[in-house]
């Protein structure tokens, strides 16, 4: 239904590809590699959070994509509409893109979409999108995120130089979930194993970086996970450290306790509110 005297949200350019492989990476982690004819369409960015929006419908309803989300907004009833969400590019091959998926059983949508999807299967997404990417003039940089950061961390990491110095926090379920990253020899990884997420863990990861040894210099840092712990992050940053806004990239990624969609929704409400307007 629209809603009198608001403009109807446009519709962005849709990619329509197919999934080509998958890599179990760890226990919770996914990779899905997408590509096929449509991946000509695919025009990567210049920024390492790159992300994709991507398109879930249900099967039954026989829509083809591109999807006229406008359209289908004033037509379908609201549980008919395709569900999106939003994922990190990992990596960007010459015919394909890697997504990482965080899996946990059978909760959420893209989770458990990911653990039983086929090669050959559509896909359909809409992006890219971003807006961070390593600053040469750092002194050093910081990385503090938990596994839905990841592949942000893990491709920022990647991008910096050779001589570049940096301490990366990432905080993961335990021992298994660690994987493997490309770094400069002077980015320091330091895996927190945190448990399953609960109350208790929200403080870990910005204790964690509180307690590290601050190098000298200016520098820039990259924090995203858990709305929560996030927050926490922010105290530990702004209030602690007393860095400047145009330092940092902070946002939750996801919330505990909150579906996606409900998670979504409070990003308009004062809970949802990571950073505020400066």
């Amino acid at each position: 239904m629209s809603i009198p005297g608001r403009a109807p949200r446009p519709n962005r350019p849709q990619h329509v590809m197919e999934v080509v492989r998958t890599e179990r990476i760890a226990p919770s982690l996914v990779r899905v590699w997408i590509g096929g004819p449509g991946f000509r369409t695919f025009v990567p960015n210049d920024f390492t959070d790159a992300y994709v929006k991507l398109h879930f419908v249900k099967p039954e309803l026989g829509l083809e994509p591109p999807y006229d989300l406008a359209a289908l907004r004033e037509t379908l009833a609201p549980d008919d509409l395709p569900v999106t969400r939003t994922y990190s590019v990992r990596a960007v091959a010459p015919d394909s893109i890697a997504l990482d998926f965080v899996v946990h059983g059978d909760a959420g949508i893209a989770g458990p979409w990911a653990a039983r999807v086929q090669p050959g299967e559509r896909v359909v997404f809409g992006g890219p999108g971003g807006a961070f990417a390593p600053d040469p003039a750092a002194d050093w940089h910081l990385f503090a995120g938990d596994e839905s950061a990841l592949p942000a961390i893990a491709r920022a990491i990647e991008a910096l130089p050779e001589h570049a110095r940096g301490i990366a926090v990432l905080e993961v379920r335990d021992g298994s979930e660690e994987i493997a990253l490309r770094h400069p020899d002077g980015v320091e990884v330091q895996w927190l194993h945190r448990g399953e997420p609960s109350e208790a863990t929200i403080g870990l990861l910005a204790a964690t970086v509180g307690a590290i040894a601050w190098p000298a210099g200016r520098v820039q840092v990259f924090a995203h996970g858990e709305r929560e712990s996030m927050k926490a992050m922010r105290e530990q940053l702004f209030t602690q450290r007393g860095l400047e806004r145009s330092q940092v990239s902070l946002s939750g990624y996801w919330a505990l306790g909150r579906t996606e969609d409900r998670f979504q929704a409070e990003k308009r409400e004062p809970i949802g509110v990571v950073l505020p307007p400066a």
